[in-house]
């Protein structure tokens, strides 16, 4: 990372925790978002104000299988917030990843063996 990418990204993280702090956001969700930005900003070196799609379908790819869909949301919509309030650039990747919704049957599943996992 060269000094005046380290500054910048320093510089619009910031940006980013008062855009956060001031749309009034929950705390959590605050903290989501702003890990989201420094897990991004680390794959790509702090380089983030121009990602193509490409390297976004690289990324999420990545991620996929290391991490869970609760995180892959949260990188998501971490970088749309970071992009329309602190670049205030349109978010265009709207179609970037399907978000994958648990079933009733996901659920279900996840009691049964929660609870028989319990049960031991």
């Amino acid at each position: 990372m060269t000094p005046a990418s380290d500054a910048n990204f320093k510089h619009n993280y910031q940006t980013h925790l008062k855009h956060l702090r001031l749309k009034g956001l929950q705390p959590k969700t605050i903290d989501a978002y702003a890990r989201a930005i420094r897990r991004v900003g680390a794959y790509f070196d702090y380089r983030i104000d121009d990602l193509s799609d490409a390297q976004l379908t690289d990324y999420f790819t990545s991620v996929l299988n290391e991490q869970s869909w609760s995180t892959i949301k949260q990188d998501l919509y971490g970088l749309k917030f970071y992009y329309t309030h602190v670049l205030r650039k349109p978010w265009t990747n709207t179609n970037l990843i399907k978000l994958r919704i648990p079933t009733h049957r996901d659920r279900s599943f996840q009691t049964i063996v929660t609870s028989h996992s319990d049960a031991s």
